[in-house]
């Protein structure tokens, strides 16, 4: 520890070249996912949206929430 506060450290994990970390973790994986994952194929969205457009996702929640919030206010009376 040095005598200087706002000196920053070195506490922190060692980064691992990217070809050990592509090796490592083809022998992890079994190799089908391991061809999915390179191909990017691991990213898809629920119901076939494509990775690229979330915000079709959020346009559902918000309008299945509008909807519930108009059945409820119809059983709830005034």
């Amino acid at each position: 520890m040095s005598a200087d506060p706002h000196r920053p450290t070195t506490a922190g994990p060692t980064p691992v070249p990217a070809a050990t970390a592509a090796a490592d973790a083809a022998t992890t994986q079994p190799a089908g996912s391991a061809a999915a994952s390179a191909a990017g194929e691991g990213n898809e969205l629920p119901f076939g949206i494509p990775p690229d457009r979330p915000e079709i996702l959020v346009g559902a929640a918000f309008a299945g929430g509008l909807l519930a919030a108009i059945i409820l206010k119809r059983f709830g009376g005034d």
